[in-house]
């Protein structure tokens, strides 16, 4: 089970007015921890007048540059971005769990592919990790960006890009799409709709010869995109996600219907780090608040089934899960949900944070 590990940090940049990158250095031997693999995240936590924040960020280093970066954003009303903006400093030391996510796909040094990842604002901080470790480790791969901005002040990591495509040149192609600049192709002007899709895909994109899809951003982005990327040929196993949980509002409020008519006592076992705890919870409270209120040092980060660091495994009973933004549908199959989602709807539940 995942657990929070001392970072030492040894470089803070800025990319753009209200966004740094922070290099990290693991301490007390937990480097092995931090082996990461291009697109995946890191869970940080912090005290903030007393009350615990878990925030995710996504690291946006590739696998062969040797070093552990995250991108973050600020965002208004944001405590731990904010902070990490305006107060962090190098030699500071930072909590995060190891590196999680499945926001990738297996590379292959001998097979060619075309890549093609769409990224809106700070959703280009996975992009970026998947995009540098995929042509570095496949040199017959081809990668197409297309990164949505507000305008030309807002791109975080435009020098960088602008690098890449002169180190891989005739591999790697970048569309920028701004929101309010004016630019030359009145295509590349607005928002990154379903629409403006289908005309990328027309003019500027061979989309019939993709082979992977990579989105990431709001949500109502990704929606209209998967939606084109479909309309045009690719299937769901060819399309990865990544979700803001920024945009989310917290867990969904649970139906009625899903709630037990007389009184809704659940007795419930949960495995957590070998150990099996059996504790009395009512239905209307999830099954990772559950173990929280027990004790229990259940992982999570986002709590709105954004992220996927809260999953556990139903081995007896049957729970609802109100919102899923983070496993596969094979996963579902199996028995894997979202804990801060999920909640009893049987009088007994067995799950395991251990599978």
């Amino acid at each position: 089970m995942a657990r929070f590990h001392d970072l030492t940090v040894t470089d803070i940049q800025k990319t753009i007015r209200d966004a740094v990158v922070v290099t990290l250095q693991p301490v007390n031997r937990a480097a092995t921890e931090f082996d990461f693999t291009q697109g995946q995240y890191l869970t940080f936590r912090r005290d903030f007048d007393g009350e615990e924040l878990r925030r995710s960020y996504s690291i946006c280093a590739g696998k062969d540059e040797g070093i552990l970066q995250v991108g973050i954003k600020r965002v208004d009303g944001g405590a731990f971005s904010t902070w990490a903006n305006e107060e962090l400093k190098v030699g500071d030391t930072v909590e995060a769990m190891a590196p999680m996510g499945k926001f990738f796909t297996p590379l292959d040094p001998s097979q060619g592919k075309n890549y093609l990842g769409f990224a809106g604002g700070s959703g280009i901080t996975p992009v970026l990790s998947i995009l540098k470790t995929t042509l570095a480790r496949e040199p017959q791969s081809t990668f197409t960006l297309v990164y949505a901005n507000k305008g030309v002040n807002t791109i975080m990591f435009r020098e960088e890009l602008d690098d890449l495509k002169n180190i891989y040149m005739g591999r790697l192609n970048v569309i920028h799409i701004l929101e309010s600049d004016a630019q030359e192709i009145d295509l590349f002007t607005g928002l990154v709709s379903e629409e403006k899709c289908a005309q990328l895909f027309k003019h500027w994109i061979d989309i019939q010869h993709v082979d992977t899809a990579f989105i990431c951003g709001p949500e109502p982005m990704m929606l209209g995109i998967a939606k084109a990327l479909k309309d045009h040929g690719l299937d769901e196993g060819q399309i990865k996600f990544e979700l803001f949980a920024s945009g989310q509002q917290g867990r969904a409020k649970q139906r009625a219907a899903s709630r037990g008519a007389a009184g809704g006592q659940v007795t419930t076992k949960i495995t957590l780090d070998g150990a099996t705890q059996t504790v009395k919870m009512s239905k209307d409270v999830s099954i990772l608040d559950a173990a929280l209120e027990n004790t229990m040092d259940a992982p999570y980060a986002c709590k709105a089934g954004v992220c996927s660091t809260c999953r556990c495994k139903v081995l007896e009973g049957e729970v609802e899960m109100l919102t899923n933004h983070a496993l596969e549908d094979y996963e579902v199959e199996k028995g894997y949900v979202l804990s801060c989602q999920s909640y009893a709807v049987t009088d007994t539940v067995v799950v395991d944070y251990d599978q």
